[in-house]
């Protein structure tokens, strides 16, 4: 890619000139390249970017700039050739292929359905041809549900994200039969298992105590944008503050160290795809294996670890154990 920012503004400008396909002298894109880029660039400068969109392995350009000597100006020998229309390998085609493929999974989304005509845009830019994508479609498949349960309010909340002001909103939560009216400055939109959820600084419009909280999209009843701003405080990176959960709930506790141990069946599983980024492997042999996890415990931990059934056992720490313990009494409860 080009050393700066300017030397790809040069190459915009240049490119914008030449596809006026009237033949521009040397002196003619000195001029242009200058006033676009609102200061004086050599006719020397001018040289080298036009070798380096031709030849510029780096570029990647291999823009078709030739010279008529009649006209005494440069042009493309290839009409329709743009440097915005890149030239791409089939590996790369494959890709975006892949890419465009993953996001039609989405396009009941309301945010991204209406880039739909934008993504085809792009692939028309890199010549790939909507028959082509069409038969793509069917390579992948995602599991997905029918529709995304408040969907429809990922666009104002990721829009606020971006210009950084506060929303009202009115949230009824499954615990409660009515709803509430917070105020919001949200920092993070999140998907957990098919429903999508908001991170920001929150209060109650009746309170004056604000801390962060998550609110599930699919339980906000309104949204009411306002021109009051704020800023996302420096220390928030969402990776790191979900770093030692599994799921969405209670981020802010203090994680803790869990081992488990999973017999001969299910290990195999566990070894080839870990639970969670902080899994250790402890033990493993013909019987199974006993490993370790560094997690806050979550509802969401307690649900995966029942998945398992019999398969997995509590093995520290004591407190956990028990509720799993409790659960599985409930549960063999039902069929008794």
């Amino acid at each position: 890619m080009p050393q700066n920012k300017n030397a790809m503004a040069r190459y915009k400008a240049i490119d914008e000139r030449l596809r006026r396909k009237d033949y521009p002298s040397l002196q003619s894109l000195v001029d242009y390249v200058s006033q676009k880029l609102d200061k004086r660039v050599s006719v020397r400068t001018i040289q080298k970017d036009l070798c380096d969109m031709r030849y510029s392995e780096e570029l990647n350009f291999h823009a078709p700039i030739g010279y008529d000597y009649f006209k005494r100006g440069y042009y493309y020998t290839e009409l329709d050739y743009s440097i915005d229309r890149l030239p791409v390998t089939e590996y790369e085609l494959e890709g975006l292929e892949i890419a465009i493929n993953i996001l039609e999974h989405f396009k009941e989304i309301p945010l991204i359905k209406q880039f739909d005509e934008a993504i085809h845009q792009i692939a028309n830019a890199v010549k790939i041809s909507r028959e082509r994508l069409s038969k793509a479609q069917g390579m992948l498949h995602i599991d997905l549900p029918a529709k995304y349960a408040g969907s429809k309010w990922i666009e104002p909340i990721a829009d606020a994200i971006i210009k950084r002001y506060w929303l009202r909103i009115e949230h009824k939560s499954y615990q409660r039969d009515d709803s509430l009216e917070y105020r919001l400055a949200p920092y993070h939109i999140r998907e957990y298992q098919h429903r999508f959820y908001v991170v920001g600084a929150s209060r109650r419009k009746d309170q004056q105590e604000q801390k962060v909280r998550i609110f599930g999209l699919d339980r906000i009843q309104h949204i009411w944008p306002t021109n009051i701003p704020f800023d996302i405080p420096e220390d928030f990176e969402p990776n790191r503050y979900f770093a030692n959960i599994i799921g969405i709930s209670n981020p802010e506790k203090d994680p803790e160290r869990i081992e488990l141990w999973f017999d001969a069946q299910q290990s195999k599983y566990i070894i080839n795809q870990p639970i969670h980024a902080t899994q250790e492997i402890l033990e493993q042999n013909d019987a199974g294996c006993r490993i370790s996890l560094n997690l806050v415990i979550n509802h969401e931990l307690l649900m995966l670890l029942l998945s398992y059934g019999a398969h997995v056992k509590v093995l520290e720490p004591p407190h956990l154990a028990l509720q799993i313990k409790e659960e599985a009494r409930k549960l063999l409860g039902l069929y008794a």
